[in-house]
């Protein structure tokens, strides 16, 4: 099966969403000095569960779909545990606020 540019761009995308979210994990476990999973995970996880998805149902890869599929529910589960417990709240101002101090933080790791 051929595969046209647009579509490898969407399958690498998704890997890229989908790696993202252990490179935010592992800094807010360095940040806090201990094994952390802050909320963006459980995002990367559905924004490259949903575009890894899409790419593995152009491609007509049933296994591939069953576990994009599978993965999502689970992912979806979680904020919907984490929402019910009201530690999800997002507004544009609180979104900008956490992503500039994640990245203040990021940049100590490395430039102490």
């Amino acid at each position: 099966m051929e595969i046209s540019l647009s579509w490898l761009i969407i399958g690498f995308l998704g890997q890229l969403f989908f790696s993202a979210r252990f490179i935010v994990q592992w800094i807010y476990s360095e940040i806090k000095k201990k094994s952390i999973i802050p909320i963006a995970f459980w995002f990367f996880s559905i924004l490259g569960g949903v575009t890894l998805l899409a790419y593995a149902i152009h491609r007509k890869d049933p296994v591939f779909i069953l576990g994009q599929s599978a993965g999502l529910l689970i992912y979806g589960r979680n904020l919907y545990f984490i929402n019910k417990q009201n530690k999800l709240k997002l507004s544009y101002k609180k979104i900008k606020k956490n992503l500039f101090d994640f990245l203040g933080k990021t940049k100590n790791l490395f430039y102490k």
